[in-house]
């Protein structure tokens, strides 16, 4: 991952890298308490959680990268 201290604050770069490494420290987070929990539902919960968020950071690096033709 970039560093969003590589562009400036008013360019969308330097939120969407910070978002992403919230992002990710939320993914990191809800899987090791999947390892802590004995719930079966909370584990697929947070199993999902993961998911989702990492289908969402996904989505952010594709719009830095231009990568899609959406954002093109």
């Amino acid at each position: 991952m970039k560093d969003r201290m590589e562009y400036p604050e008013d360019d969308p770069r330097h939120h969407s890298i910070k978002i992403r490494e919230m992002l990710s420290q939320i993914v990191d987070h809800v899987r090791e308490d999947v390892e802590k929990i004995d719930d079966p539902k909370f584990q697929a919960l947070f199993e999902t959680t993961a998911e989702v968020l990492t289908g969402l950071d996904r989505a952010y690096e594709h719009a830095e990268q231009k990568a899609e033709l959406a954002w093109k």
